[in-house]
């Protein structure tokens, strides 16, 4: 179902995961700007501290593990013991890896599904309720291109846990839509991010500060705060990103005979 174009007031109340470092640090800092009120939560506690601090007084962090669902609820109690409600739910935090297909194994699998699926499926199902009692939130949910198109074998198992993101973004879209149009589920799609997400990896990797054609976080937050305002369900970070995974599609499909 469409969703009306509106405009974030600036008082809104975001919770953030994944909100110590790169996108989410970004996301903090450009949104308490704004004017924004800030649930910051990372299991960082000196830098999700440091990072709260630099938000300012309306920021408040919150030490959890997002692949726990009772913290995810924690967080959901605190956040509403603070500010008396929730906007905005960003499920930001995940993890890469370096592996390429034919030697993951059994703890690799799990791993990409508890950090990059579970830890965003708790936080929707946590808010969810809050939010049907308001009749309106949003939560976005960061992807990334490689769960459009698998083009990094040694991602290989965190393509396909974005791939499951990505699914289950749209779903719980059309599912919570039917009784509640209020509520938007949003995908955001960054490529390359000039963060630690790559020595960040499971089993380490190369630098992604050090890639070509990479955006900054700043970039990458900016398109999330823009996605705040429209409520757009699909969201690429960089100009001709869709028109890639388009092709990449068009070029190995073909009728059947």
């Amino acid at each position: 179902m469409p969703q009306p174009l509106r405009t974030t007031p600036p008082d809104q109340v975001v919770v953030i995961t994944g909100a110590s470092q790169g996108i989410g640090e970004a996301l903090a800092l450009l949104l308490a700007e704004r004017g924004a009120s800030l649930v910051l939560v990372a299991r960082s506690e000196d830098t999700l501290r440091a990072v709260a601090a630099r938000c300012g007084e309306r920021a408040l962090p919150v030490v959890a593990d997002v692949t726990s669902r009772d913290a995810m609820r924690r967080v959901v109690r605190e956040a509403i013991d603070r500010f008396g409600r929730i906007d905005v739910w960003v499920n930001n935090a995940g993890q890469g890896i370096t592996r390429a297909p034919t030697e993951l194994s059994d703890a690799d699998i799990d791993d990409m599904v508890r950090v990059n699926v579970k830890s965003a499926l708790y936080g929707m199902q946590e808010v969810l309720p809050h939010f049907k009692e308001r009749g309106e939130g949003h939560v976005v949910n960061v992807s990334s291109m490689l769960g459009r198109v698998p083009m990094a074998v040694m991602r290989s198992a965190y393509s396909g846990a974005k791939h499951f993101l990505n699914s289950l973004t749209a779903n719980f879209r059309t599912e919570v839509q039917e009784t509640h149009p209020g509520i938007q589920f949003s995908l955001v799609s960054p490529g390359i991010v000039r963060t630690a997400f790559g020595v960040n990896a499971r089993h380490g990797g190369p630098d992604s500060r050090h890639f070509p054609d990479s955006q900054s976080a700043e970039e990458v937050a900016a398109v999330i705060a823009s996605t705040l305002e429209t409520r757009r369900p699909d969201v690429y970070t960089r100009r001709g990103s869709k028109e890639r995974v388009l092709g990449y599609y068009a070029a190995l499909s073909s009728d059947a005979e």
